[in-house]
């Protein structure tokens, strides 16, 4: 569902006004999501007005969710199918496997958001896990396991052969301090040899 007019854009500071007067209503904290400006998705109508917001944060291969509002709600259905596509194309383009959000809207769900079981839930990011209390959805939108599989047997000979390089390297580096060191001693050796000559014929023992 779309309505006529509306458009999804990145936030700028130009928006901060609004946003400011946006999450004051949602009961938000203006302060503490102005430090994440940038991060803000807004939706607006034909004549540029802020309507919504969500913001996303990246981390790796995840991301989140967050501070969804709305001064007029009878857009916020449209509107969030357009923050949806916009979503997966800032992940696509972020590399992220999965995201995460603590929204309660049914909408989400209608996405394909879920509750996580314990295993996934071990994947979120720990500076989430920090800053943020209450029940989860997640949505896998590439599969982990396979992609990494994928890589790792994709680059294991790459890898063999960079571990095999680095212990050539490692032992022509042994071999080469081990000569110097022993030319070292034989320098050393030599130079205590030839000053002891030297002083011996410039004061011979008797005279």
């Amino acid at each position: 569902m779309t309505l006529p007019g509306l458009r999804v854009r990145r936030a700028t500071v130009d928006d901060l006004t609004s946003l400011k007067s946006l999450w004051d209503s949602m009961r938000l904290v203006p302060d503490e999501l102005e430090k994440r400006l940038t991060g803000f998705q807004v939706v607006e109508n034909a004549e540029g007005q802020v309507l919504g917001a969500i913001g996303i944060q990246f981390s790796k291969q995840h991301a989140l969710l967050h501070s969804e509002g709305y001064s007029d709600f009878s857009v916020a259905d449209a509107a969030r199918h357009l923050f949806w596509e916009r979503i997966q194309t800032l992940a696509s383009n972020h590399g992220v496997f999965r995201l995460w959000t603590q929204e309660r809207s049914p909408f989400w769900k209608s996405f394909g958001f879920q509750p996580p079981n314990a295993e996934i839930l071990a994947r979120l990011p720990e500076e989430w896990q920090n800053e943020f209390s209450g029940a989860w959805l997640t949505f896998q939108l590439k599969n982990e396991e396979v992609i990494t599989a994928a890589l790792e047997k994709k680059f294991a000979p790459f890898m063999a052969a960079e571990k095999l390089g680095t212990h050539r390297i490692s032992e022509k580096a042994r071999t080469i301090n081990t000569i110097v060191t022993v030319a070292g001693f034989a320098i050393g050796i030599l130079c205590i040899g030839i000053a002891i000559y030297l002083f011996i014929r410039r004061n011979p023992f008797g005279r």
